[in-house]
Parts: C-alpha cells; structure tokens; sequence
C-alpha cells in the first residue's frame, strides 16, 4: 500500500476488519516491522486524537517518530505554483516535500480544507503534492475532504458494540448538527464512504436541505431530510457538523447556510431511536452538536470511538511497512 486516502486503498474490508482485532488482541506482534524505521507526522493543522493515537500506533510497531508542525517552529510554506514569493512565506512546499522524505520513510499528513476553492479543496492539492514529490507512501491524517483513519475507527467501534456474531444490519445514521464555525466535510465524507463499503450496514443520511454531501461518498446511502424519520429505529447515530458542501450551489461552498438548534441531538432525538448508540468523532460542541446528557450516557461511544484511532492507524502502518 503506497497511499491510504479512501476505503478502496485498504483492500478487502473483511480482512482489513479482522486484521484490527488481531491488533487489537496484541498490539505489539507486528513490532519487527518498524525496527529501524521513521514515520514522519506531519500537521498544517491541530490536533489531539489523531496525533496522540498517531504516534502510539507507529511505537507498538517498533518505529521511530519524527512530528512537524508547520505552523509552530518551521518555515512558512508556500503551496502555490508560479507565486512570488515575496511575502512572508520563506520556503516552498515543492523543496521542503523531497527534504522531508529523505528523514523518514512513511509520511502521514494532516491539512484541512480552505472552505473558500472548492475545486482545489476537492483536488486534495497539498496531500497530492506529498505523494508525487515524497518518494515515500503516505497516508491521510484527515485531508481538505477525508478522514479515512476516523471512519475506519468508527466502523471498528460499531462491529464491536454491535457484536461480532450479530448478523442482523444495523442501521446507522450520519446526522447534520448545528455548529458556530464553518466546518470541513472531511469526516462526514469518510464515514459515509466506509459505511457505503461495510456490506452488512444500512446507512441513511439526514441534514437540512442544501447541505447535500458529494455524490461520490453518498454512494447508495438513503438521504432523509426528515431527521426525525431518519432516526427511527436507529441503532447507531452518528452527529456531525459539516459546512454547506457546495453540491447544489456552488456559490455556497463552505459557508453556514443553516443555524437550525433543533438539530441538536438531545434525549428526544434518541428517543426516537432503537435504543440507539451516539457516536462523535471529538471534539465536539456540548450542547450544540449533543447534549450533556447525551454524550455523558451509557450508550455513548465517543471514547471508545477514539480509543480505536490507534487501532485503525497500526493496520494502515502495518500494510505500509510490509509494502516497503
């Protein structure tokens, strides 16, 4: 595996899946891998789970890390072709990319999207640029438009809760929530792509008119604009704000086209549900994506959710090294 952007890169999910909870079970056994080998991190953007989660899975495969925040201690970078540099940007992406690969020999990189091109947002044009001019494989620590290291979590943590042996599809819903900043489509993206992928879910998808994701990760998912009517019978429920996706009017790409609170998902909206489970990907917005009450619940997934980052990120490392 030289890249790791979309669930098509891991291969055959059911192996994938049964590889996490072989790790899972022993998370050092693969750590021969790493000996004597450097994967460099590397953030445009903060971060918490996915950096923590990050370094610990690359140590139980016995590697070397190396963390760069490009914004914090290193050179402003330019990312644009043809531009003078005459500003404040000391340093372009297309030197610093090569001198980044000659220290390391897996990179994985986190940058957000700008929410004002989409066309360039939806290019992934910095995560490209890593994987043409690195010479190393690469992988996505959420990009301007996936978090594939998160939905591969999250799918993780609903086999679990849902049990191994259970046959029965489970109904999984990615709700739109309220939030005070415009926020990336990165995670909703993802999730419902690997959703798409699991061949015993059955998701639906529930948001304000207007706020349709892309075609190309709603894939055969069932959209309600009702959220109520999607929350029926709903074993899982996954909140998640994203900005206007610029589907249905490009002019309105990522800018909050909708405030509507009655979005957020309290213990009404769970009642509705078959006794569901609530699912955030962190950090979350108390009281505006979820009540207290809610994430605070027994059926509340969110650290179990974050816990499996670790577990989802050793399978990608793992299949990474062993391709090197």
């Amino acid at each position: 595996m030289k890249s790791f952007i979309n669930v098509q890169d891991i291969g055959p999910l059911e192996k994938a899946m049964a590889e996490a909870f072989e790790i899972k079970n022993d998370r050092y056994k693969y750590q021969h891998l790493g000996k004597n080998k450097t994967l460099m991190m590397i953030f445009f953007n903060n971060s918490l789970r996915t950096r923590l989660s990050t370094q610990k899975a690359a140590m139980n495969l016995g590697m070397n890390v190396i963390v760069l925040d490009v914004n914090a201690g290193a050179w402003k970078l330019e990312t644009e072709r043809g531009v003078i540099m005459d500003g404040d940007k000391s340093e372009h992406l297309l030197e610093a990319i090569p001198v980044m690969g000659c220290y390391c020999d897996l990179i994985g990189v986190r940058s957000f999207a700008g929410l004002t091109d989409r066309e360039y947002d939806y290019a992934e044009t910095v995560l490209q640029q890593f994987i043409r001019y690195s010479g190393r494989p690469v992988f996505a620590m959420e990009t301007a438009t996936v978090h594939p290291l998160q939905a591969f979590a999250d799918l993780i943590t609903i086999k679990e809760s849902w049990g191994l042996e259970n046959t029965k599809r489970p109904k999984v819903v990615l709700t739109w929530a309220p939030h005070c900043r415009a926020l990336p489509q990165a995670v909703p993206n993802s999730f419902a792509q690997w959703m798409n992928a699991a061949p015993d879910v059955d998701l639906v998808i529930t948001h304000p008119k207007g706020y349709e994701l892309d075609p190309q990760f709603v894939g055969n998912a069932r959209v309600e604009y009702d959220q109520r009517k999607a929350f029926e019978g709903a074993d899982f429920i996954y909140a998640k704000n994203w900005s206007n996706p610029g589907v249905t009017n490009p002019a309105d790409y990522g800018k909050i086209t909708c405030e509507d609170r009655s979005w957020t998902v309290d213990t009404e909206h769970m009642s509705w549900t078959n006794n569901g489970k609530f699912m955030h990907c962190l950090p979350v917005r108390r009281n505006l994506i979820v009540t207290d009450d809610v994430i605070e619940s027994p059926n509340s997934l969110v650290i179990p959710e974050a816990a499996n980052r670790e577990i989802s990120c050793s399978v990608v490392i793992k299949r990474m090294l062993e391709a090197l």
